[in-house]
């Protein structure tokens, strides 16, 4: 008997090292699939892109070139454009953050008068919105033409984000933990600012992730209300791409002119995504640990 339960244990825990291998093995690939592109994207911008197309950049770069962040860099509106994009990244992240938690936090309070066609209220304008020329003609009769406001207001509140918020609040925070800071003398206020902001601190994280990545790559609402001032850097960086790929169109008559300017234009488009994608790939770890419990906590039990 002793001897086939070590058997039956032996067997066991070789069938969890097993299974162990397998997922390992599954979570590699899944790696691969997932980060092979992005760093296939920086060896080729630092590649020659004849090579490229030709098939020859597989692990490491065919060529060698900086010449594509030569011509990014060259650009005199490349700083102004960084700057401009964390400005806007910042102060959007700052203000949707905020608008989450002035609406979702009421919200979580079931007291709260009218709380259901309040919520139906916000859940409609997911399904219906005027679309783009009444959002344009919204911001121009408000004044918003040319600030940097027309890139947070039109859409200062996320209704799917919110709602997550809105279920944190409900599940993740014990109730009896507010009515005792209440019932100590803290007001409303007080308790939302030191009881309920510290306890979700996950959530944050995960709402201010979502925030910043949205306003770091968004051109085109920049594109449409700012008018050519103030432009981010991801317009800024279609706008050297556009202009290589116009000098480009320019030389096609010229005998050698088109081949080099077309290899140029090439190296643009990676070192743009290059560019454009390192910042948030170096903000990304630091609250990558409050991602998956903050997310989590707030989407499930409805």
């Amino acid at each position: 008997m002793a001897n086939a339960a070590a058997r039956k244990k032996t067997s066991a825990g070789m069938s969890d090292k097993t299974s162990d291998i397998v997922l390992t093995a599954i979570c590699a690939i899944a790696l691969i699939i997932v980060a092979y592109p992005l760093y296939y994207v920086l060896i080729a911008s630092v590649s020659d892109p004849y090579e490229v197309y030709a098939g020859k950049t597989f692990l490491l770069p065919s060529g060698f070139t900086l010449d594509g962040y030569k011509a990014v860099f060259a650009d005199p509106k490349i700083v102004s454009g960084f700057l401009n994009s964390v400005k806007y990244t910042v102060i959007g992240t700052c203000f949707s953050v905020i608008m989450l938690y002035i609406t979702a936090y009421p919200l979580a309070d079931k007291n709260l008068p009218g709380r259901k066609w309040i919520s139906l209220f916000f859940v409609f304008t997911m399904y219906f919105g005027g679309g783009l020329v009444p959002t344009y003609l919204v911001v121009q009769d408000t004044g918003l033409m040319g600030s940097m406001w027309s890139l947070f207001l039109p859409g200062g509140v996320g209704v799917g984000n919110m709602i997550v918020v809105r279920n944190y609040f409900q599940h993740s925070i014990p109730h009896d933990l507010v009515e005792a800071s209440e019932i100590d003398g803290c007001s409303k206020f007080r308790t939302f600012l030191s009881v309920v902001i510290p306890l979700s601190l996950p959530i944050l994280a995960v709402q201010a992730v979502f925030a910043m990545v949205a306003y770091w790559n968004d051109w085109f609402t920049a594109m449409i209300y700012l008018g050519g001032k103030g432009e981010p850097l991801p317009l800024v960086l279609r706008g050297i791409l556009m202009k290589s790929s116009a000098a480009q169109e320019q030389a096609a008559m010229i005998s050698g002119g088109y081949a080099e300017l077309n290899k140029q234009t090439e190296l643009i488009k990676f070192c743009s995504m290059i560019v454009a994608a390192v910042p948030m790939l170096i903000a990304y770890p630091y609250v990558q640990k409050y991602f998956e419990k903050g997310f989590m906590a707030g989407a499930v039990k409805g």
